[in-house]
């Protein structure tokens, strides 16, 4: 799902390459594939604190010890930041040392579950090594803002100064938040508008279904998904629902169009220049105050455009963001969603047919009410939770004609089995914490630890 490095180090001469980018996307239905992105928080497991990047059982140590798995890494200077393996994908750190494992292109639902089981039983034994647990939800449970350490990446020291120009919680969503998100693919321009809109539209109803973070610095937030709540006040400029890609003429251009007006965080020369508030548009007529006189290349572009954060995102695919992490099932559940929804062209008309009268007013109000009210949130007098069944019936319909069996005989909709328990009982993983705060757990978070690490 990326380009050829050739083709990233082309200078931009025309707005056709920009656009190319996206249009090198399309593919044939035969060719689509799944991509499965999610996140969690390490700790040390006597204390529950974060983790340092330094010392014998810090993220440093955590890289390293994954390396007796075939993993290698990728430095950045002298300091280990990320790991790759042929045909594994990717891991990386986040801002405040979240593990992110960025999987490997697959065909079926079936092999991200495999992928994912075997990545959480690899970092379970290394951390089981060296004292370090990994925490299942979508926002640290008792950690305040300066209880965590900073990963040593160029990219995080200037985002961290310039996240607090343009939101009260953009800190919160680098070092706090964890997700899960999945990858996928369209045929044509066409494809894409179709596919982005429906992703865009219905993404509150994933942030209510995977809602998993209900507590901040130890106690209630008053949210079921906090993490997306930050989200809500991370920068205006490059978050929300994309308001545009529901009007009459959407296009690769036009989606060009708005990641051009983004204002740049830095560019890469084998270290990371501060670009912070300037203009891409600019950096085409060689005019960015941060490179005088150079004008950008292909691999800038696809740099800014992994710098935009809206709900659901176009690069030469379409990244739906909107999910909360949490453990195994839930996971691998969002690539069976979204592909149920997405890759099937029945399920994709019928969840188009029931949003595409929602206005754009109705939209930002759903998705800025479902991280506090989840599944009882309503639109047009519709709950999140009945729409939430009708798209989950859509999706196991989708996945079933499909028709990719396991070696048991099941089709993909198996793995819809944890959201349409929560769906049927309107009952959250949220409030499902929350009961056991308030009864078993007797009001310590810390006990989030132990029930809900992997």
């Amino acid at each position: 799902m990326t380009s050829f490095r050739s083709e990233q180090d082309e200078p931009v001469t025309s707005k056709a390459q920009l656009i190319a980018t996206l249009e090198n996307g399309c593919k044939p239905k035969e060719r689509w594939r799944i991509g499965t992105e999610h996140e969690k928080f390490p700790f040390h497991k006597t204390d529950h604190r974060s983790l340092a990047y330094e010392g014998a059982n810090g993220i440093e140590a955590m890289l390293t010890g994954l390396q007796r798995f075939g993993w290698e890494p990728v430095n950045e200077g002298p300091n280990v930041i990320s790991l790759s393996q042929k045909g594994k994908g990717t891991i990386s750190l986040e801002p405040g040392g979240q593990f992110e494992l960025s999987g490997a292109t697959v065909s079926t639902v079936h092999e991200t579950h495999a992928e994912i089981a075997e990545h959480l039983r690899q970092v379970t034994a290394v951390g089981d090594d060296i004292g370090v647990g990994m925490l299942a939800l979508g926002f640290t449970p008792d950690w305040k803002r300066d209880d965590i350490h900073w990963m040593p990446k160029g990219r995080y020291k200037i985002m961290r100064e310039y996240m607090p120009k343009r939101g009260g919680m953009g800190i919160d969503m680098m070092t706090r938040t964890c997700t899960v998100q999945v990858n996928l693919d369209y045929a044509s321009e066409a494809d894409m508008v179709k596919k982005l809109r429906v992703s865009l539209a219905l993404q509150p109803i994933a942030t209510a279904l995977w809602a998993n973070s209900p507590f901040t610095e130890g106690k209630p937030n008053g949210y079921l998904s906090v993490r997306g709540k930050v989200w809500q006040d991370t920068d205006p400029d490059r978050t929300g629902m994309l308001p545009f890609a529901f009007e009459d003429g959407m296009s690769f251009e036009r989606y060009v169009d708005y990641v051009l007006d983004v204002p740049m965080y830095f560019v890469y020369r084998g270290g990371y220049i501060d670009a912070s508030g300037q203009s891409f548009r600019d950096y085409l007529g060689g005019r960015l105050p941060a490179r005088p006189g150079e004008i950008p290349t292909v691999a800038d572009w696809i740099d800014h455009m992994s710098t935009v954060f809206p709900e659901a995102r176009v690069k030469n695919y379409i990244e739906l963001r909107g999910a909360d992490s949490g453990p195994l099932p839930r996971l691998v559940a969002l690539p069976a969603f979204w592909a149920g929804l997405l890759y099937d062209s029945a399920a994709l008309d019928a969840a188009w047919d029931i949003a595409k009268g929602w206005t754009a007013e109705e939209r930002d109000a759903l998705r800025n009410a479902v991280p506090k009210e989840g599944l009882r949130t309503k639109i047009r007098g519709r709950s999140v939770q009945d729409i939430a069944k009708q798209l989950l019936e859509l999706s196991a319909a989708g996945l079933a004609r499909r028709g990719h069996k396991d070696a048991s005989g099941r089709d993909e909709s198996v793995y819809l089995a944890p959201l349409q328990e929560i769906a049927a009982s309107g009952i959250t993983a949220a409030e499902r914490m929350l009961a056991l705060y308030h009864g078993a757990w007797g009001g310590d978070v810390g006990k989030a630890y132990e029930e809900f690490r992997y």
